[in-house]
């Protein structure tokens, strides 16, 4: 059974099929953790037939030797080592995991986890007796289009109806960190119980996350990429006024005119909207900025303005004297003649 896919073995976990082995690598713990649940959900093993501890603080010798024990008053047995990345090549314990691996009990499955992808790659011996006989799977960490498919598959599961923006702003705001998602959705969840209409909007997520309508965090941004140059200048006002660090409010302000520059120049060079989406990276509900790309500013504009963004930058960091205010607006005047 070789190396499949996160979303192989979740096909395979639905039909009820199991390995005796599993090898979960990666540095998405979350995931992991997840799978390993659902393996005991599946599995069903009672207290008697069931082992889980930390490599480096188990007793290897005897969790294999579990694992080679039939079940008791059950049809399985599951024993769980996490962390077996920590134990140090060579030595005893990683040899006597790899010896099991290559021979392992079918009525035990053994599920093993590691969390350390480079040293997966100088160090293949375990993983090749997993991958012999059973499951190595990858949970490499959820980016972009992916993590926002997660989220959204996670969010319907909890009948809700996210619109592409919510999970959008959601995704943006909170990152990849798997855990804190789902602590996010399961208020999301809370927030929504009492409405009939399950429709989640990013005014929604907004009010979860602690934010007011009229402090939307994305706010500045949405208002440069909407070529709109009186919001985003008042913008500017209001963030620095609550105390925002200018350094801070310029990074708001780069990502989204680089994102704009990058889809102008593709957009100049004829180029098709849906590879615009691939070559600028893209989310594929963004589509909506490849369409106004028409009503974006010249590209000398643009470098106009990516010359004074630089200029700001060294300006702010350097602790020229400078007036924050005047910088960052005259970034915006510069892309918005």
């Amino acid at each position: 059974m070789p190396k499949i896919s996160a979303e192989k073995l979740q096909a395979e976990l639905a039909k009820g099929t199991t390995a005796p082995v599993y090898l979960l690598t990666g540095e998405d713990v979350e995931r992991k953790r997840l799978v390993m649940e659902q393996l005991r959900t599946l599995l069903r093993p009672d207290d008697f037939n069931f082992f889980k501890a930390q490599a480096t603080s188990a007793d290897i010798s005897e969790a294999l030797a579990q694992a080679n024990t039939a079940p008791v008053f059950s049809n399985v047995r599951l024993i769980i080592l996490t962390d077996v990345d920590k134990l140090r090549k060579g030595s005893k314990e990683q040899a006597a995991l790899v010896k099991y691996a290559q021979n392992p009990l079918a009525t035990t499955t053994l599920v093993l986890t590691h969390n350390d992808s480079k040293k997966l790659k100088t160090d293949k011996t375990l993983a090749d007796a997993c991958g012999e006989v059973g499951r190595v799977v990858a949970f490499d960490e959820l980016k972009d289009q992916e993590l926002a498919a997660w989220a959204r598959q996670k969010l319907t599961e909890l009948g809700l109806k996210p619109t592409f923006e919510a999970v959008d702003l959601l995704c943006e705001y909170i990152g990849s960190d798997l855990s804190a998602l789902g602590n996010e959705m399961e208020k999301l969840y809370l927030f929504t119980a009492q409405r009939e209409d399950k429709t989640l909007t990013p005014q929604d997520v907004l009010a979860c996350i602690g934010f007011k309508k009229e402090e939307n965090p994305f706010e500045l941004s949405n208002a440069l990429t909407a070529c709109h140059k009186t919001r985003a200048l008042a913008q500017i006002d209001k963030l620095l006024d609550s105390g925002e660090e200018p350094v801070a409010v310029l990074a708001k302000m780069s990502y989204p005119i680089l994102k704009m520059a990058r889809i102008k120049r593709l957009s100049e060079a004829g180029m098709a909207p849906s590879e615009i989406l691939r070559a600028a990276g893209l989310m594929f509900w963004e589509s909506r900025l490849v369409q106004n790309a028409r009503n974006f500013p010249p590209s000398t504009q643009f470098l106009a303005a990516l010359n004074k963004l630089i200029e700001v930058d060294a300006g702010l960091k350097s602790g020229a004297n400078l007036d924050p205010k005047t910088a960052l607006k005259g970034i915006v005047l510069t892309l918005f003649k």
